[in-house]
């Protein structure tokens, strides 16, 4: 029987949706507030999801605490009050849509959990924007 588990996080960030080599008006046309150069920010919401069997030893699909550390350690150290484009490696020369965002928090949680269980990040935007990712 495979269960479900989730943990909600927060983290502040602000970014710039724009493609260098594109002209400024075609980043304006595409991108529009988004393309701020000053940049702008989201209060982003995260729910991340681990799905596999229960250990018959302990109860648990995963540990919360240990899914809660995790979050802490590898998305809200890494993400939160951080200009994006600047300040994450990750995002020097990906453009941090929250497509690319969900995507990258994926990458950074995955190898922290057991290979046999699924991974799911849910990245909410704004309260009506969101995207899910579950892994290729």
């Amino acid at each position: 029987m495979k269960v479900k588990v989730s943990r909600r996080a927060h983290f502040n960030a602000a970014h710039r949706l724009y493609r260098p080599d594109w002209q400024d008006g075609k980043n304006e046309e595409v991108f529009g507030k988004c393309n701020n150069p000053n940049f702008h920010g989201h209060n982003y919401e995260l729910i991340v999801s681990v799905t596999g069997e229960i250990d018959p030893e302990t109860g648990f699909v995963i540990d919360v605490k240990i899914l809660k550390d995790l979050i802490k350690s590898e998305v809200e150290d890494a993400l939160d009050h951080k200009n994006l484009n600047l300040e994450v490696p990750e995002f020097k020369s990906l453009n941090p849509t929250a497509e690319n965002i969900v995507v990258v928090i994926w990458n950074k949680l995955r190898p922290h959990i057991k290979a046999a269980n699924d991974l799911e990040v849910v990245l909410y935007e704004t309260p009506r924007n969101f995207v899910t990712y579950t892994g290729s």
